[in-house]
């Protein structure tokens, strides 16, 4: 049925996410699997949330931005993993038009914020590390408090142009996304027409962002491996050393595979590797981030502890 004029536009009123095809059994096997891995990320991600508010010695700047980024991975993984695991069980794999742009929108705006966060902790760790004689009187509530509202709002604002355009293009068929989930690039090949002017500025919206941000943290990390080098303690090289190394890997984590898919959405990469890589920073990334957080961080470790074997119980009423 041929369909023209603004008709064209309302065509499409729901898409199948195809997902990761195979039989029933594989499936089930996925979404156990999957089940398995979303629930570890919520515990190791609560489990800081809950560390950083009830433990008082974790009321410091560092430790409140990293509760905030915690409880943003849960807000990020959250947007795909439960969506993707009703397909595991469902026949029909399909996602309504709203509901596939609204999980477009609040998937990429909240790994905005992560872009954001990770600048905000490198600046904090910057400011801590070479600026520590200045460090309390810059740092204060009010500054760290206005960082965190600016790192969970800024995504949701920025994105609202990128998103509000893909919308606007002409759907009328097919409607299969070969994804599981609402990606931008296969949205984008599904439009009627080829809308360059929307492929250039959302391009230019992703390099500029992604660049800028993961230059920001490069810069600000690398001051504070020459301020490390240049400390007269031994102890408090490895101290700052080991604080650092793991926010660089969450930072190589993150920007290494997000950039490699979204700075050109459209420079055809495989479709399986776009999953897999897509795969790594929404769901493998949030798993991995307690555990390199916490592990090699001696007073979180302490602080878990406490939380979970000592401090609830003597809350209790």
């Amino acid at each position: 049925m041929n369909v023209s004029g603004t008709e064209t536009t309302n065509s499409v009123s729901h898409f199948i996410l195809v997902g990761f095809p195979s039989s029933p059994e594989m499936q089930l096997l996925y979404f156990g699997l999957f089940s398995v891995v979303y629930t570890l990320t919520l515990m190791g991600n609560a489990a800081i949330v809950c560390a950083v508010r009830w433990e008082r010695r974790l009321h410091t700047p560092m430790y409140i931005l990293l509760g905030n980024f915690s409880l943003l991975e849960i807000c990020y993984v959250t947007t795909t993993v439960p969506n993707m695991l009703a397909n595991f069980l469902s026949s029909s794999k399909s996602i309504s038009f709203v509901s596939c742009f609204a999980q477009f929108y609040f998937f990429f705006s909240l790994g905005c914020d992560e872009g954001f966060f990770l600048c905000i902790m490198a600046f904090d760790r910057y400011l801590a590390i070479c600026r520590p004689l200045h460090y309390p009187r810059i740092m204060t509530k009010q500054l760290y408090t206005g960082l965190a509202i600016f790192g969970w709002s800024c995504g949701f604002v920025l994105f609202l142009t990128p998103v509000v355009l893909i919308s606007q293009l002409p759907y009328c068929g097919p409607n299969t996304i070969n994804h599981f989930m609402c990606d931008p690039a296969p949205l984008m090949m599904l439009s009627c027409s080829e809308d360059t002017t929307t492929q250039f500025i959302y391009s230019t919206f992703n390099a500029v962002f992604m660049i800028g941000t993961f230059l920001f943290v490069l810069c600000s990390y690398a001051l504070v491996i020459v301020a490390v080098l240049r400390m007269p303690s031994a102890a408090g090289k490895r101290k700052a050393f080991s604080t650092c190394a793991s926010h660089l890997a969450v930072v190589i984590l993150f920007f290494g595979s997000v950039m490699v898919m979204y700075v050109s959405p459209r420079s055809g990469h495989p479709v399986q590797v776009q999953k897999i890589v897509t795969l790594f920073y929404s769901v493998i990334t949030p798993l991995c981030n307690p555990l390199i957080y916490s592990l090699r961080n001696k007073e979180m470790k302490t602080a878990l502890r406490k939380v979970f074997r000592t401090e609830i119980p003597a809350h209790k009423i």
